[in-house]
């Protein structure tokens, strides 16, 4: 067989195995956050339900809301309790960034990704499309 050949034949093979990248045109819409403030804290009473929608883990999204609201933060039952008054508007810009970040492909813009750790290195690796994109610090 001559090279050209086998690399044709492996072009070929590549091309069958690779998934397609499709733009359905669909936009994924973050769920609004529902904040109740009792006395110095902010309560996130449907923060188990916004990790549901964006498919990540509590101790992510909390890590992040803390470097980003300059407040600690700890999950009790389904909610997150923020340590100082913050509005929810503030919140969810800052939810809506990670999730810009962390969740949404920069390839396909769909929100079907997962981190994956390798060594020292974050990656997200989308479902949709295979496409992987490493991650700064969370």
């Amino acid at each position: 067989m001559e090279p050209m050949e086998n690399y044709e034949e492996l072009l070929n093979k590549a091309y069958t195995e690779v998934k397609e990248v499709t733009h359905s045109g669909e936009r994924f819409k973050m769920i609004e956050v529902k904040i109740e403030i009792t006395g110095n804290k902010t309560v996130i009473c449907n923060f188990i339900q916004i990790l549901s929608h964006i498919r990540r883990k509590s101790d992510e999204l909390c890590k992040f809301l803390s470097k980003e609201l300059a407040t600690q933060c700890k999950t009790d039952g389904e909610r997150l309790i923020l340590n100082r008054k913050i509005p929810s508007q503030k919140v969810n810009e800052k939810i809506n960034l990670y999730v810009t970040k962390f969740v949404i492909c920069k390839e396909c813009k769909k929100p079907d990704t997962k981190i994956l750790k390798e060594g020292p290195v974050s990656f997200t690796h989308c479902l949709a499309c295979g496409a992987k994109h490493a991650l700064g610090k969370i």
